[in-house]
């Protein structure tokens, strides 16, 4: 098994840390793993994206160029990734920042309001664990439990309050996905 994930955004939007709770999961789980990130020289406002491979054995290249999974927070990202996602693959897109439905009809779209479920829960800057919840309904790979798990053990002691915020983003995010 080797899955290739895609996340992209806008700086801000926590692409890079959604990146990382799902590597770690992984890593944590006994898989082999890469995490590339990749953003403009903005700290907040300029895109950002992280490539991610899950595997069983040993990766060959972590290069991704057309990934069977991917998440896009906002419109350019969903304008980039939905052309280059491969056919019969699955994107997660943020409803709340793309005003369009899909182009392609050969792929899955799960559209998910991940801005307004993070303001639901109490913190906008959630929508990035709403999303990756979302991506777990169609990533068998992973559990909800094993990215709960991650949170728990990678977060920064600092951000250790908003455990419990963070993983209602994952499960709200999962159901939302789910009854697509």
């Amino acid at each position: 098994m080797q899955k290739e994930i895609i996340i992209a955004g806008f700086g801000g939007q926590g692409v890079l840390f959604g990146g990382q709770v799902l590597t770690f999961a992984a890593m944590d789980a006994g898989k082999e793993v890469t995490w590339i990130p990749s953003y403009g020289p903005e700290m907040r406002g300029g895109t950002a994206n992280c490539t991610i491979v899950i595997a069983d054995d040993e990766i060959g290249s972590p290069l991704v160029k057309n990934p069977p999974l991917a998440i896009a927070l906002n419109l350019p990202s969903f304008d980039k990734y939905e052309d280059e996602l491969q056919t019969g693959g699955t994107l997660v897109v943020n409803k709340s920042m793309v005003d369009r439905g899909p182009k392609r009809s050969d792929i899955k779209v799960i559209f998910v309001p991940c801005n307004e479920i993070a303001e639901e829960i109490g913190d906008r800057k959630l929508l990035n664990m709403v999303a990756i919840g979302a991506l777990l309904s169609v990533l068998p790979e992973l559990t909800l439990k094993d990215v709960e798990t991650a949170l728990e053990a990678h977060m920064p002691e600092r951000h250790k309050n908003l455990l419990p915020k963070n993983i209602e983003a994952l499960k709200r995010g999962y159901e939302a996905a789910k009854v697509q």
